[in-house]
């Protein structure tokens, strides 16, 4: 009888004087859950947890943008069905609903997009500062 070709041995084929691979069981709870209680100082929990800081500030300002473009885009076709004498309010010969939606809008986009890279970049800079000041960069 010859062996598979992967080479492995069944159990009653292998002899006593040949083992088998020694088996580890690896649990993935253990590998995946952080371990509480360490040493609060260490490098590597300060970091994640300033890291962690700047992904929710990042967060929180791309969702406080979200809502003044939601609120400031989204409420003008409310306001224009809800008053439809503004709809009809006519300036240097086109009507209102066209210049805030066609032609202002763009403006105000780019306005938050600005605000957003700049506000963005601030939050970056201070996390690098906490970084710096926590010991995270050794050079």
């Amino acid at each position: 009888m010859t062996p598979p070709p992967d080479g492995s041995e069944s159990a009653a084929q292998r002899t006593d004087d040949a083992p088998g691979p020694v088996r580890t069981r690896v649990v993935l709870a253990e590998i995946a859950t952080p371990r509480r209680g360490g040493d609060p100082a260490d490098p590597a929990a300060v970091q994640d947890v300033l890291l962690r800081g700047l992904v929710r500030a990042q967060l929180a300002l791309a969702l406080r943008l979200a809502v003044v473009v939601l609120v400031g885009l989204g409420t003008l076709p409310l306001l224009f069905s809800l008053a439809p004498s503004f709809g009809e309010v006519r300036i240097a010969g086109f009507r209102l609903p066209w210049l805030l939606l066609g032609f202002l809008a763009y403006p105000f986009l780019i306005a938050v997009g600005v605000a957003f890279v700049r506000l963005a970049d601030r939050n970056e800079t201070d996390y690098a500062a906490l970084h710096r000041d926590a010991g995270g960069d050794r050079r």
